[in-house]
């Protein structure tokens, strides 16, 4: 039987609570960002909606931009020997990006068509910056762990993917208490922080063995393409996913039930290591089938009942299940790029994940409730297509 242990022989554990500590501080940064940006658009003049409009045009610039920066960090990779250059270089400009977005609100002046213009450029400039180092971050996770055991070392990633994701409710009224500046240079402080720890525990680059390279997969563009392709359906889905759970649980008022989605992160979080495990002994191929089909169908057994205790317990699985799902998700891109492409192959996942977000906020965030479970059933089994082809 397959070991499930987080062994140092198949996964180097530092490293990977590295890039943990890095998709953390990503994550606190976009939940910063979205919490004052509505405000920062109105300060300048800006309808209430141009916020939204913004996040869209965001998405659709990031969706090709992170194939390109994946792409540029492998060649990164080939001429010098390792991406934390690049890497860096991405880090350093994000958090200066980030730090000057509430400056120019603080001393912005008069508000003109000039004063607009920039600090719709600033904004737009920053959400391009974080796009230079999240793929060629994530992509490391193939240095980190053994083929067979990146799922469970990806379990790292979703646990504490999860953890972000249920504190967050709590501590934006944190950050909204401290101030525009105060909130942004704390982002920017953690972004540092997490990537200087990065660095410092990631072991030395080895140099390539040539006799591995002819059992390394070979760069399939149908393959590529069902890449991007899942990364969409796994976008629309969840985010859909986040959009029902609330709307299927009312409260007693009769208004959505947010606690809902604290559940399923918290679901998320403690499962993550353990279908981490599973899907070690499954393979991650069929661990993803499981997981998808399991979300798609939850999804419809959503519409059988409104009672707070089915969907309590509906909810943990789904949560269990998108654990199954997320952490077979860096590891099926990797898995059908060279791992000289590494990048590329996390780029066009995050592309598509991107994307599927452009999708959802600019045309599915206010379909129906029906509409949106079928819509995001049918997002999960995309997925599983994607997936299911991908392995022939």
């Amino acid at each position: 039987m397959t070991s499930t242990r987080l062994s140092p022989a198949a996964v180097l554990l530092s490293p990977v609570w590295g890039l943990a500590a890095m998709q953390g501080a990503i994550t606190l940064m976009w939940v910063i960002y979205n919490l004052y940006l509505p405000d920062f658009l109105v300060q300048f003049g800006f309808p209430l909606e141009a916020a939204t409009a913004l996040l869209v045009v965001e998405n659709l610039l990031a969706a090709g931009s992170e194939p390109v920066m994946g792409n540029f960090s492998d060649r990164a990779q080939r001429w010098v020997g390792t991406r934390f250059p690049f890497i860096m270089i991405g880090v350093i400009l994000s958090s200066a990006l980030f730090l000057s977005i509430p400056m120019l609100v603080v001393f912005r002046g008069n508000v003109d068509g000039a004063a607009r213009s920039g600090l719709l450029l600033v904004l737009i400039s920053w959400a391009l910056a974080m796009t230079l180092f999240r793929s060629p971050v994530m992509s490391l996770l193939g240095r980190y762990a053994v083929g067979s055991q990146m799922p469970l070392a990806a379990s790292i990633l979703t646990l504490v993917g999860a953890v972000t994701g249920a504190i967050a409710p709590s501590v934006q009224p944190l950050f909204s208490r401290m101030g525009a500046p105060f909130a942004f240079a704390t982002g920017s402080f953690i972004l540092l922080l997490a990537a200087f720890v990065l660095r410092r525990v990631s072991p030395p680059p080895t140099p390539s063995d040539p006799s591995n390279a002819t059992s390394a997969p070979r760069l399939v563009w149908p393959k590529l393409i069902l890449i991007f392709g899942s990364g969409v359906g796994i976008a629309v889905g969840f985010r859909l996913l986040l959009r029902v759970l609330p709307l299927r649980a009312l409260t007693e008022a009769g208004t959505p039930s947010s606690s809902q989605l604290t559940v399923l992160f918290v679901a998320i979080a403690i499962s993550a290591i353990p279908t981490g495990g599973l899907a070690v002994r499954l393979g991650n191929t069929r661990a993803m089938l499981i997981g998808l089909a399991m979300l798609a169908g939850g999804l419809g057994l959503g519409l059988l009942s409104q009672a707070p205790a089915f969907i309590t317990v509906l909810t943990v699985l789904m949560g269990c299940a998108f654990s199954l799902v997320s952490n077979g998700t860096l590891p099926f891109a990797l898995a059908l790029v060279p791992p000289a492409k590494g990048g590329l192959g996390t780029g066009l996942f995050f592309g598509g994940g991107t994307l599927g977000s452009a999708l959802f906020i600019s045309l599915f965030q206010n379909l129906a409730i029906a509409s949106s479970i079928g819509l995001g059933a049918i997002a999960f089994l995309f997925t599983a297509a994607c997936v299911a082809l991908a392995d022939r």
